[in-house]
């Protein structure tokens, strides 16, 4: 597998994972009971390659898709977000995954996610079949810890482009801790523990990490993990810590930005965009503050609409709320059709 030490960036970001298509209720109710579904998209990191394209970066998705008219749909709908799909693979013999979810929050106990993806062409990823030549030149690679799960090809892969090499990209992994989609007798949380200590950027919600790995509190996360660069600790409600140094220092600089008060249309896909926002904001080398504050911003886009994509706010737009000073952002208030908002202040409600 190659390394580079001296490679081409093609893409600010590189992406690669499942995407399933996705059918969403046309009303609120279990599963059992919905009449009918209307088609969507879904995948985590797909989801981050969509806002980052529409947000006016370079991203490329690498997955694998089934030779079927699902994979056709799911490749046609990401490359409209403009996103580079160039890389994905078609697979003759496995089908594309498909999944059907309830309208409520997946935190919630009434949440049914019903997933048909054992088996699946994204599954058989592996570092035999792996697009390198793509995979490696992106300014940063963004795993999640969804992949891993997936199979132990899968595992490998994400394995192999953690490991130490030169000239690699910035590893940026979305921990992602799905634990109905582990195996029984699989060490699921050790193996997300093993490939986020591997990376540079981290994501991890406060609450995961306890279900995962027992720790609480943003302190001891960063206790277990150590060595990213950057780890942000989406901490719901209160917001997202940052803990961050620079190349070669052991002292951290924590950085706590406050949640944005949101009128929450649907609570999904709000983590990928979170990802997306801060994911943009550094690569335009904005400061830690600010790129918490576009991963709200990003975040606030989502939870207003139905669905787990959407337009972004203008850039402009949102790098003039991310400006917001402390008290302004602290009593800022998102609702419904906020991206499309203008320039004027009083076009953003205010609590």
């Amino acid at each position: 597998m190659p390394g580079s030490a001296a490679r081409t960036t093609t893409a600010d970001v590189v992406c690669l994972g499942e995407s399933m298509v996705t059918f969403l209720p046309s009303r609120p109710g279990r599963l059992a009971d919905v009449p009918a579904f209307s088609r969507g998209i879904g995948g985590a990191e797909s989801n981050v390659a969509c806002a980052l394209a529409a947000s006016g970066h370079r991203a490329k998705w690498v997955g694998r898709v089934g030779a079927d008219g699902f994979g056709d749909h799911l490749v046609d709908a990401i490359a409209g977000y403009g996103v580079d799909t160039s890389a994905v693979r078609r697979d003759p013999h496995r089908p594309t995954g498909i999944y059907f979810r309830t309208a409520t929050d997946r935190a919630t106990d009434t949440h049914e996610v019903a997933y048909y993806r054992a088996g699946s062409a994204a599954s058989a990823m592996s570092p035999h079949n792996a697009p390198y030549e793509d995979l490696l030149t992106g300014r940063v690679l963004h795993l999640s810890g969804i992949t891993a799960a997936l199979s132990a090809d899968c595992l490998a892969l994400l394995h192999d482009l953690t490991a130490p090499r030169e000239g690699r990209p910035l590893i940026s992994f979305d921990v992602n801790h799905r634990p109905g989609l582990w195996q029984a007798g699989d060490a699921g949380p050790e193996v997300l523990l093993d490939l986020a200590r591997r990376s540079d950027l981290v994501f991890v919600g406060e609450d995961e990490a306890e279900e995962a790995w027992g720790v609480h509190g943003t302190e001891a996360i960063r206790t277990a993990l150590p060595e990213p660069e950057v780890l942000v600790v989406k901490r719901g409600a209160d917001g997202a810590t940052v803990f961050s140094r620079t190349a070669g220092s052991q002292a951290d600089t924590v950085t706590t930005v406050p949640s944005l008060h949101v009128d929450v249309v649907a609570a999904v896909g709000a983590g990928d965009a979170f990802a997306a926002g801060f994911l943009s904001a550094t690569l335009r080398g904005l400061p830690v503050r600010d790129r918490a504050r576009h991963g709200h911003l990003m975040a606030a886009a989502v939870l207003t609409v139905p669905g787990d994509l959407t337009a972004p706010p203008a850039r402009a737009h949102a790098d003039r709320l991310a400006a917001l000073d402390d008290t302004a952002w602290e009593t800022l208030r998102l609702g419904p059709g906020w991206t499309a908002a203008g320039q004027a202040p009083e076009e953003v409600r205010v609590t």
